[in-house]
């Protein structure tokens, strides 16, 4: 007797049985006798799609024919009202990862209330006309391509299922219980020797003009171009709205000296391999584009008081320098009595040195790369205000002038406006990391690869759910947030119908 016999026993999965024997005989025919490989896959997945999809169907009609058979109690809704009236024959689509199938139930109805359905409930049926299944689908193809990419890989696999815009309405609800899966999880332990390390930055977002900041969309309704075919140089759209990020992550100190970040001048002794920095672990990004950075800037403070509630560990909190960062920074550690040290990262300053030193030497001479060595070493000893010091005798001696000067000053100020964030002396010491690259790498990640994509223009709802699934997925926190979001998806639809017992670990 062949396995799927006891399947065809129930009529419900007649259709289911017969699709598989015509797959059966297709392929044990003549008809598929000559064909090639890719070609059989092709018919083997259509046709499996479709046998999977009447499997599907079948175990709905016979849970709907239990349910007719079943003499029940009239059921007590949520509200503590009893519904006696049942009627059968009440029909929805459900869209799934297989095709769409209909699910039949019934509803106990009273004059005056709303009907119910407990079958909605033991099948945890979505609000709309699309699975979990395809939902989970949706957020897996949207967080690594366009909308447009995404639908097309999602009808190879699963036919014509939904559209563009149903994907973007999905991406958006499975991102809404993000902030609160988080305000659940427990970070694991870390001793109090190991660095708790904080990086916030902030990079832009091309969006539609009416989700742009009031000031950015005057700027861009104001506007006025020199030329109209292009943008002349120095002028700005004024189409973007800024996301703020933030990274959390742990590390242990790694001991340091300035030749084993920057090569001396004269180069580097060949008796000893420079000594590595401290090695991120337990990394942990966060972002939005719809809040103000305050709020991204509190949740990364979040995540580091429930790694170290009782401030026992070091805090080393990077950025590149924004005033308004450093004053909400500021704010956070004050609010929270939590004592960190900040620090400028060292990219940027070197940065700001090069356009410097392109004003005394030409750029790409070794001239200007010994020159930004110099002072770079300087800077890494502990001693900015030096260096600054020394670059602006250096201009004041060579007369520059215009923008020249410009560039020196910008450097200059750059450096003493920021003395008490550039202790590196003291950071190398102690092994603390000194560079943003994890949040200047995840603002290339999570923004750059799929926000900044060519021709993208932002919802503001959108824009916000993509770059927090990014993240989301970037911490490979899917997996068990989709199993969260699944469960307060149910609650919310379908309150007091099970008691949940959901516990987050990490």
């Amino acid at each position: 007797m062949e396995r799927y016999d006891a399947i065809a026993a129930f009529a419900e999965f007649a259709a289911a049985v017969r699709a598989f024997d015509r797959l059966k005989s297709d392929l044990a025919g003549p008809r598929t006798a000559g064909l090639a490989h890719h070609e059989l896959e092709a018919l083997i997945e259509a046709q499996g799609r479709e046998m999977l999809r009447l499997l599907f169907q079948g175990h709905l009609d016979l849970r709907a024919r239990l349910e007719r058979e079943r003499m029940d109690r009239p059921p007590t809704a949520a509200d503590g009202l009893v519904r006696p009236y049942r009627e059968t024959g009440h029909h929805r689509a459900l869209a799934c990862v297989f095709g769409t199938v209909t699910v039949e139930r019934c509803a106990w109805r009273q004059k005056g209330l709303s009907a119910v359905r407990p079958a909605d409930a033991e099948l945890s049926l979505p609000a709309g006309r699309h699975s979990y299944g395809l939902h989970r689908l949706v957020v897996r193809e949207a967080i690594r391509s366009s909308y447009d990419q995404a639908k097309v890989a999602i009808e190879d696999r699963c036919g014509k299922v939904l559209g563009k815009r149903q994907a973007e309405r999905l991406a958006a609800e499975a991102a809404r219980d993000i902030d609160a899966f988080y305000r659940q999880q427990v970070p694991l332990p870390a001793t109090a020797d190991t660095l708790l390390v904080l990086q916030v930055d902030g990079k832009g977002i091309v969006m539609r003009p009416e989700t742009l900041l009031p000031a950015t969309l005057k700027a861009h309704l104001t506007a006025r171009r020199t030329i109209h075919t292009r943008l002349a140089p120095g002028e700005k759209p004024h189409r973007k709205r800024m996301a703020t990020l933030a990274c959390v992550f742990d590390a242990d100190p790694a001991p340091r000296r300035p030749h084993d970040v920057i090569a001396p001048p004269d180069g580097r002794s060949r008796q000893r391999s420079p000594r590595s920095g401290p090695v991120a672990v337990a990394k942990w990004l966060t972002g939005s584009v719809a809040h103000p950075p305050e709020h991204t800037i509190a949740a990364a403070f979040d995540q580091a008081e429930a790694r170290d509630p009782g401030h026992h560990r070091t805090w080393v909190v990077l950025v590149d320098g924004a005033r308004h960062q450093l004053n909400l920074i500021h704010a956070e550690t004050a609010r929270r009595r939590v004592s960190v040290h900040v620090l400028l990262d060292i990219v940027h300053v070197s940065e700001y040195l090069w356009t410097a030193a392109h004003t005394f030497h030409r750029p790409g001479t070794v001239e200007a790369e010994t020159w930004v060595a110099s002072h770079l070493t300087t800077i890494l000893h502990g001693q900015p205000a030096r260096a600054a010091t020394e670059i602006t005798a250096q201009a004041e001696q060579g007369r520059l002038r215009g923008a020249k000067r410009e560039a020196v000053d910008a450097c200059t100020g750059y450096l003493t406006g920021h003395l008490d964030q550039l202790r590196y002396d003291t950071a190398l010491a102690a092994g603390w990391p000194i560079a943003t690259g994890a949040i200047e790498g995840a603002c290339r990640h999570l923004i750059g690869d799929r926000l900044d994509i060519t021709g993208a223009r932002w919802g503001l709802s959108g824009a916000e759910a993509i770059l927090k699934l990014r993240a989301l997925h970037d911490n490979d926190d899917l997996d068990q947030y989709w199993k969260f979001h699944l469960a307060q998806e149910h609650e919310r639809l379908y309150p007091n119908s099970y008691q949940h017992n959901y516990r987050l670990t990490a």
